[in-house]
């Protein structure tokens, strides 16, 4: 039986804030990603769509690359508490297996399962739930593109856990990267990591040695029904009617990355009001719901080291698709 839950929301998620933010995203013709996750909803329809696309849940070689990566950082912590903090956690299916697998080396683990989603980060939660007890996890719901105090909060929060001496710092950065600019994400976390923590960061990946031709070879994980029915959520629960447009995918090409884009194109007007907002979408503009960068693994090297994060190991699945890095700060 599930225990009622304690979760500390930021004020980045407030919704005030949140409403700045979506004005913001119709004016600019760009949604927000957050926006994905809002609802109960659409947190079980990206669950679904990462139980059916994600290599990590359908290729048996990408789960035991993760494993392998597991086993590395475990052996490398030498305290004897561990504190995981999970930074975009997602359903927290690789958060708990984290856990475990320190737990497996006689670790005592507390968890801090931080999303921008309420709903993901209870269903995160859960998960961890099953391997450890409530009193070791700390939910928080905040925006990591917006919040200013995140290391203040980590150092205060939990009964002053972070203050605490001989418990190492483990931070999770799974499958987020390509759904920020770079430019935009990696100075926080290169500001959150500081040279005694350890970072588990990972990529989505653009297969062989031609990038360009990789990207494209990756574009079905994403140009599908199950993605094209979660990205329509938000626009009909502002009021979009599915015949006012389609969706449609392509690559493109921002400098140095690639990144697939998904566009909603409308074939005919529409009007959508937030409170007394009006927006108004002619025939034939388009509004940007999604993109996703590809890297390669000499491409994260790149964009972590301008930020003083170094990679100290990293595993790559076979089908070159997915990656994961281990990164320290530079001292």
């Amino acid at each position: 039986m599930l225990s009622s839950a304690s979760v500390e929301i930021h004020p980045s998620q407030f919704p005030e804030r949140v409403r700045a933010e979506l004005l913001e995203s119709l004016r600019s013709r760009g949604i927000n990603h957050k926006f994905h996750y809002d609802s109960v909803k659409q947190t079980m329809q990206w669950l679904a769509l990462h139980q059916a696309y994600a290599p990590s849940r359908t290729d048996a070689e990408c789960s035991a690359m993760y494993a392998r990566s597991f086993d590395d950082v475990a052996r490398r912590i030498s305290a004897s508490k561990v504190h995981l903090i999970g930074l975009g956690c997602g359903g927290g299916q690789k958060d708990s297996r984290l856990i475990g697998r320190l737990q497996a080396t006689q670790r005592e683990v507390y968890y801090t399962p931080l999303d921008v989603s309420t709903a993901m980060v209870l269903v995160a939660r859960n998960a961890a739930l099953q391997v450890m007890p409530q009193t070791h996890c700390f939910p928080f719901v905040c925006d990591l593109a917006l919040i200013e105090d995140l290391s203040e909060h980590l150092d205060h929060s939990s009964g002053g856990l972070g203050m605490s001496q001989g418990i190492a710092r483990l931070f999770t950065f799974f499958g987020m990267i390509p759904n920020f600019e770079p430019q935009a994400i990696l100075p926080r976390l290169a500001e959150l990591v500081t040279p005694q923590d350890y970072l588990l960061f990972s990529a989505n990946l653009a297969p062989g040695q031609d990038y360009a031709a990789g990207v494209h070879r990756v574009l079905p994980l994403y140009d599908n029904a199950l993605t094209r029915e979660w990205l329509m959520t938000f626009l009909l629960d502002l009021g979009v009617d599915r015949a006012d447009g389609e969706i449609r995918f392509k690559v493109e090409d921002t400098g140095e990355l690639k990144r697939i884009t998904a566009f909603f194109e409308f074939t005919r007007a529409r009007e959508i009001r937030v409170d007394q907002e009006r927006f108004v979408f002619s025939t034939g503009e388009s509004i940007r719901l999604f993109f996703s960068y590809r890297h390669t693994p000499g491409l994260v090297r790149s964009f972590l080291q301008k930020h003083g994060l170094e990679v100290r190991a990293q595993w790559i699945a076979q089908s070159g698709e997915e990656g994961v890095f281990l990164v320290e700060r530079h001292l």
